[in-house]
C-alpha cells in the first residue's frame, strides 16, 4: 500500500479520474474523493445510491482516482481551500494530514455514538489513535501473506508452503526453483518475488520474526541496524546477492511489477490486495502463512481509511457518510472486492468475505494473521523516511555497496528525517 496503499497495484488501470452523483433533488450536496480503480467505480456507484435511500436529504457526488493522480489533487484542494468532505486516507499518510490540520476531529461524534467501534478489530484502530481522539478511522486492514504457483511447485517436486515452515525452509525452496529454463545462463525464473525496498511486504516481516524492532519514534531512533536485524538483513542479502533467488527490480522490468503475477516467480509475498489481479491467472496459485523466525512468526498491519475535512460546511452529512462507509452493508460490499479485509469482525467470519468465488482460497488465513501481526509504523514525516531508507537499500541490492554499509546509511538518514519531524 510505498505501502500497501501506496503500491501501484491499488492505483492500476485509472489514468485520470471518475466521477458521478446521483441526480436525486436533495438539500445538502457531499463530495468524496477517494484512490481506487474500475471495480471501486462500480461498488462506489452502488454505494452512493444506498447511502441516498437511507438519507434521503443528502445528494452525493463520489470521485475516484489512481494512486498517484488521487494525492496530487488532494493537495491542491485542500491547499485551495476546496476539500472534499470526506476523502481516503492510508493510514502511514495520516499523521502528516492530520498535522496540517486538514482533518476533522472525529472524536466528539464517536463519543456520542459509544457502541459504533465495537465489533470493530482493536488493532484496525491503532494507527488512527492520537492524543486529541480520532481524526480518521479505518474502511478496511491489510496483512500480508506467502503466495505459490503450484505448477512450479509441482514441476520442480518440492512441496508446498506449510504453517510450519521457518525462513530456512523458504529460501532452500526458493533456491531449488530458481532456474535457467531456456540454457541462455541468464536466470528466467525466480524463486520468490519480494518487494525489496517498501517495509510493509517483506523485509518488516523479516526483521520482525528476527526479534527486531523497526522504529522508535519517540526517542528518534531508527532500529533497522541492531544486531537482531543485522542477521534478518543478511538472510535477506544471502537470498537475493548469493542464490539469486529474489529478483531485482531491474531484472523484474520487462516481467511488470509484480513477479509472482507475472508468472516468472514461484511464491511472492503480498497483501489481500493483489487477490483480484491473481485471480485471472492461467496458472494454479495458493496462499500461506508467512514463515517463522527464530522469534516466531510476524506480518504487518495496515490499513485504507476514510477522514472529513476540516473545512467541511456539512461536519453531521459528512459523519454519516463516514459512518456509513465504515457500517455493515458497505462493508460487505467492499469484503465482495477482494481487496482488503473488512474492519467488523463479524463479515470477516460471513460468506461475504470468506466465499470468493473467483478467489477460491483460504481467506481466513488473512484475518488469522491479526494474532500476529504487527502494526506498520506510522508517524510524521513516513514517507520521507522510507524514502531515505529505500534509497540505501536500493545501493544494497543493486550490489553498489554491502548491506552493512547500506543499513547503516539507512540508519543515518532515517535518523535525520525522524529529528526534523519532532
Amino acid at each position: 500500500m510505498a505501502d500497501w496503499l501506496g503500491r501501484v497495484s491499488r492505483g492500476v488501470a485509472l489514468a485520470g479520474s471518475v466521477l458521478w452523483c446521483s441526480t436525486a433533488l436533495a438539500e445538502t450536496e457531499l463530495t468524496m474523493t477517494l484512490f481506487g480503480g474500475p471495480v471501486d467505480i462500480a461498488v462506489w456507484q452502488k454505494l452512493s445510491a444506498d447511502f441516498e435511500k437511507t438519507h434521503p436529504g443528502i445528494k452525493l457526488k463520489v470521485e475516484v482516482n489512481d494512486w498517484d493522480s488521487y494525492w496530487e489533487k488532494l493537495r491542491v484542494l485542500v491547499a485551495g481551500g476546496t476539500a472534499p468532505d470526506v476523502f481516503a486516507m492510508d493510514a502511514s499518510n495520516y499523521p502528516d494530514w492530520q498535522a496540517r490540520g486538514a482533518l476533522l476531529n472525529l472524536q466528539p461524534f464517536v463519543d456520542a455514538e459509544p457502541d459504533l467501534l465495537k465489533g470493530v478489530f482493536p488493532i484496525s484502530l491503532e494507527a488512527y489513535r492520537t492524543p486529541d481522539g480520532y481524526y480518521g478511522l479505518p474502511r478496511d486492514i491489510q496483512t500480508i501473506a506467502l503466495f505459490y504457483n503450484k505448477d512450479m511447485f509441482d514441476a520442480a517436486g518440492v512441496a508446498y508452503p506449510s504453517d510450519t515452515w521457518t525462513w530456512d525452509d523458504l529460501r532452500v525452496a526458493a533456491k531449488k526453483l530458481t532456474r535457467d529454463k531456456n540454457g541462455d545462463g541468464t536466470i528466467d525464473q525466480w524463486g520468490l518475488f519480494a518487494e525489496l525496498i517498501d517495509m510493509e511486504v517483506f523485509w518488516s516481516s523479516v526483521l520482525w520474526s528476527y526479534g527486531a524492532e523497526i522504529v522508535d519514534v519517540k526517542n528518534g531512533k531508527t532500529l533497522i541496524g541492531s544486531p537482531e536485524a543485522m542477521k534478518a538483513w543478511n538472510f535477506i542479502a544471502g537470498m537475493v546477492l548469493d542464490d539469486k533467488s529474489i529478483p531485482t527490480s531491474e531484472q523484474l522490468r520487462q516481467f511488470g511489477l509484480d513477479g509472482f503475477q507475472a508468472g516468472v516467480t514461484a511464491m511472492g509475498v503480498s497483501g489481500h490486495w493483489s487477490v483480484p489481479d491473481y485471480v485471472p491467472a492461467t496458472f494454479k496459485w495458493g496462499v500461506a502463512p508467512m514463515p517463522m523466525g527464530p522469534a516466531g512468526r510476524a506480518t504487518s498491519i495496515n490499513s485504507a481509511g476514510f477522514t472529513i475535512s476540516s473545512t467541511t460546511q456539512h461536519p453531521k452529512e459528512a459523519w454519516e457518510l463516514l459512518k456509513f462507509a465504515i457500517g455493515p452493508h458497505a462493508q460487505e460490499e467492499l469484503a465482495q472486492l477482494g481487496f482488503a479485509i473488512p474492519i467488523q469482525e463479524a463479515i470477516t467470519s460471513s460468506p461475504a468475505y470468506l466465499v470468493q468465488k473467483n478467489a477460491p482460497i483460504d481467506h481466513k488465513l488473512f484475518v488469522d494473521a491479526l494474532a500476529y501481526a504487527h502494526l506498520k509504523p506510522v508517524f510524521k514525516g513516513y514517507e520521507e523516511w522510507a524514502s531515505a531508507v529505500g534509497d540505501a537499500l536500493h545501493r544494497a541490492w543493486s550490489g553498489e555497496v554491502p548491506i552493512a554499509d547500506a543499513i547503516n546509511e539507512a540508519v543515518a538518514a532515517g535518523d535525520e528525517v525522524l529529528a526534523n519531524n519532532r
